[in-house]
Parts: C-alpha cells; structure tokens; sequence
C-alpha cells in the first residue's frame, strides 16, 4: 500500500512540479510591479495546508492569467462555480479533501472556459464514490488522478475523455472495467492497482498507445489473450494477484444452437452469399465468427466456445495465464506444464514458442514478484 502511494504521488507531482517551476521564475521577474498588476498578473497560486472552508467568488476576475493553483489538504467540502471562471487554468490539485459528497464539483463545466483549458486534475486522496458527471466534461484533460477515493466503477462515459493520456485510478474499490475504456486513443499511462477487479475485457487491446498497465494487487485470475496486440506496452505490472500463484479452469461446454452449427458449416465451407441471399440479422451473425486458435483446427465459433487457460511464457521466468477460446473441447488436450503442474495447455501449446517470443519482446517489464 505504501509503495502504491509512493507511486501515487511520484505521478500526481510531476507534471505539476514542471509547470510550478516555469511559472516561478515567471513571477520572479514580475516581482518588483504594484501589487494590484502582479496580482492581475499571477499564474502560480499555492494554498495547500490552510483552513480554507470555500473560494473566493472573485477568484476569476482577481486572478484571469491564473494556470496552476494548488488547494490541497485543506477543509473545502465542494468547489463551487467560481472555479469555472478560470479561464486559463490548466492544472488544479484538490488533493486529501473531503470532497465526495453531492455537488462536490460545479455543474456547467461543458459550457465554461474550463472545458477547454484544464489539462491537469488531481483529486486523489477524496471520499468520492462515483466519477461527477461535471469531471467528464473536461474534454481537454490529459492527466487524471482519482487515487485514494471511494469509487465503486468507471462510468462507461469515461470515453469522453478523448485528450486523456493518463489515467490514475489506483486505491478504490472498483470491480469492473468497461470496454469503453478502450476507446481512449490517446491514452500511455493506465493505473488500476489495488483494487477489486477479477478480469480484463479483451476491448483493452485496442489501445495501441498504452505504454504501461498497473493492474497489481487485484483479483485477477487470467488475462485476456488478446492482451498481446498492445504492441507499444512496455510495463505490466502484476504482482499481488491471484494468478501470479494459481489459476482457474473452466471447461463448461454447451452444446451449439442449430443456428451456430449452420453458420460454422457456411464460414468453414466458403459457401458464397450475397447481401441480397440473407437478412441482415444473419449477415451480422456470420461477419461476428471467430476463428479457433489451434491452427490443427481451422474452425469457428460464434457464441459458443471452450474458455480456457494458455500459459504463454514471459522473460523466460513466468508463465502467464491467458484466456484462451476453442472452438470445441476437441481442440483442447491438457497436459503437464514443466514443474509447475499447468494443467490446461491446448494443441495450439506447442506452436506458441514464436507467440511467447514476441509478446516477451514487447513487453520490456512484467512485474510480477
């Protein structure tokens, strides 16, 4: 827990400490002006560890070129809208508040100037349960930092946040992650450690810009296979989770509807159609078929498969579970893994040494000790 702090406050400092230092010597070489023009003038405003109960409603007009202001650790329960005739800020801290409660953050940031300047926005360390639908207005922001909150879930309309390239969500209790996380393009840093989450949706693997994932201290059992596409990851951290010392088998198989077994027949046969042979309902469900991963296979499957662990091994050190989907228990032949005693290895097992090699290329540090 103290390293996930640690970690925390390494990421939440180092955007703001660049940008203080910038506008430092800004305010030094303005030092010597009236006080009402260095005032007009400020760009830097530090209140952290004070007794402030609420802002000044004249914040806006006293401080219009303001871009950093730092209110952390002080008594403040909501900010209210005179946060939103800022017009220039760009990083806000509003760390170790009590903010969490109804109304926390101001309505109306889509219509603000904020909207469009905020790029930088701590509230780690809160009591906030859920994500304010205000926050998911801040259509520029870039760095976001909900560490050390109360949140329960990720609202699905986090996708919103199209700028974001860091996403810090570490020290809640969320359980799930929604797909639509997936549809960040601009996103490097992901953090979700110490938390409640069993698995990974396999949407995550469309963020071709992430660089590091920190899924440590979990209740992860697997990881989707589809994890392999992200060919710029170079950090996954995983340690403190279950499937760093067991793994989960499930072989629960049932039976193809005749629909699936009629769609397989056409995908496996290349029987040729035209969109004019077909109702468009059956044209969909054919163009969702899903090729079976054993290449002694060939086959497809629609919404019926074999969910299945593959131990694809990392660094030469670890063998990683994977989530694996046969077409047919046929296609599955467990068999021992080394002195580990890995039982669910498929066919596809031994043609996965060019995989493994690969996937350990990309990724540069897996931390799973």
């Amino acid at each position: 827990m103290e390293e996930a702090a640690l970690c925390e406050a390494e990421l939440s400092s180092s955007r703001f400490s660049m940008l203080a230092k910038a506008l430092e010597s800004d305010l030094e070489e303005r030092a010597e002006e009236p006080r009402g023009s260095r005032e007009a003038l400020l760009q830097l405003l530090l209140l952290p560890y004070n007794l402030l109960t609420s802002l000044r409603r004249a914040l806006g007009s006293d401080f219009p070129l303001l871009q950093l202001l730092d209110l952390s650790s002080n008594g403040i329960t909501a900010l209210g809208p005179e946060l939103l005739r800022l017009r220039g800020l760009r990083t806000l801290q509003v760390t170790n508040y009590r903010l969490g409660g109804p109304g926390s953050l101001p309505n109306g940031v889509a219509q603000s100037p904020l909207c469009r300047s905020l790029q930088v926005l701590n509230v780690s360390g809160n009591c906030l349960q859920e994500l304010p639908a205000s926050l998911l207005e801040l259509r520029a922001l870039q760095t976001l930092i909900l560490g050390g909150n109360q949140l329960q879930s990720i609202p699905s309309k986090i996708e919103n946040l199209q700028s974001l390239e860091c996403l810090y969500l570490g020290r809640n209790f969320i359980k799930e992650i929604p797909p639509e996380l997936a549809n960040l393009p601009s996103l490097n840093y992901l953090v979700l450690c110490d938390n409640k989450i069993q698995s990974v949706p396999s949407q995550l693997a469309q963020l071709h810009s992430l660089r590091s994932l920190s899924l440590h201290n979990n209740l992860l059992t697997y990881l989707p296979r589809e994890i392999l596409n992200l060919i710029h990851l170079e950090e996954l951290s995983l340690r403190g989770n279950p499937l760093v010392v067991r793994f989960v088998r499930d072989l629960t198989y049932d039976p193809p509807t005749l629909l699936e077994l009629a769609a397989r027949t056409i995908k496996i046969r290349s029987s040729s159609y035209t969109p004019y042979d077909l109702p468009g309902n059956l044209l969909r469900y054919l163009s969702s078929a899903s090729n079976c991963p054993n290449p002694k296979c060939g086959g497809v499957y629609f919404e019926c498969c074999v969910r299945q662990i593959k131990f694809v091994d990392f660094c030469g050190k670890y063998c990683l579970p994977l989530m694996h989907y046969l077409c047919s228990p046929e296609c599955s032949s467990p068999c021992p893994c080394s002195s580990a005693s890995y039982s669910s290895m498929s066919q596809s097992e031994s043609d996965s040494e060019d995989e493994a090699s690969v996937a350990a290329h990309r990724m540069q540090k897996v931390l799973l000790g």
